[in-house]
């Protein structure tokens, strides 16, 4: 009888101290996850005739997304994963008529910008922490953007230029890093996205229905995409 209590003591010490452990990661996984975005497009330079706008303010707006991916399982703990998302962001620009505007603005400016896109990042990642059902990894990769200019729009109000216009690059580049938590197959997404270059092709304006001297100048505007995101989803 003293045997059987003290075999059973045993057990239940093992089972208490055994810790959890990784388990065989199938080759390919699947998932689908959604969530929302905070934009802001950083301007690096707006001016109208070579003289440039002052205290222009880059504010953030939210969008949201969806996104299906899937994840090779290439060695343990490392993976690729590329994925598939359209996105609406949004984002806008606020420039105060200071006296230093006051020959280039009519009133307080504004640029809104909402735009649709759909989205393929690659992303290498790295599961730190692989024990089940807990699970966290580091990502990083590039990411291409397609912009669907038909279901996007700016908006320009406070200048004294007619129906201005922006042309941008249908096709734009930008570099993701981030950070993934799961319990068992459900997980949670944090990312921070950077434009790698100048997203704004040209820029136009109507010179017919614009004031002299106004419609006579240029307008240059370079602006590149900063987006942190959060997501939640499953994988399978």
């Amino acid at each position: 009888m003293g045997s059987g209590v003290l075999a059973v003591c045993e057990l239940q010490a093992q089972a208490t101290t055994t810790p959890m452990v990784t388990l065989r990661q199938p080759i390919f996984n699947v998932g689908v996850k959604a969530g929302f975005n905070s934009s802001m497009f950083f301007t690096d330079e707006i001016s109208i005739n070579g003289k440039e706008l002052e205290q222009a303010q880059n504010n953030y707006k939210v969008g949201y997304f969806a996104a299906v991916f899937c994840r090779f399982n290439i060695k343990k703990h490392h993976f690729i994963q590329p994925e598939f998302s359209c996105n609406i962001t949004q984002g806008s620009v606020s420039i105060p008529l200071t006296l230093a505007n006051s020959e280039l603005l009519s009133d307080n400016a504004l640029i809104k910008k909402k735009m649709t896109t759909f989205d393929i990042p690659l992303l290498y990642g790295y599961k730190f922490v692989d024990v089940h059902p807990y699970g966290m990894a580091f990502f990083v990769g590039p990411k291409v953007t397609w912009i669907w200019e038909r279901h996007s729009t700016t908006e320009f109000s406070g200048f004294h230029q007619q129906e201005i216009k922006e042309r941008q690059y249908p096709f734009q580049y930008s570099g993701v890093i981030g950070l993934a938590v799961n319990v068992s197959n459900i997980f949670f997404d944090f990312r921070y996205e950077i434009g790698l270059h100048n997203s704004i092709q040209a820029m136009s304006y109507n010179t017919d229905t614009t004031e002299s001297p106004h419609n006579e100048g240029e307008i240059r505007l370079r602006q590149r995409k900063n987006i942190l995101s959060f997501s939640v989803g499953v994988i399978f």
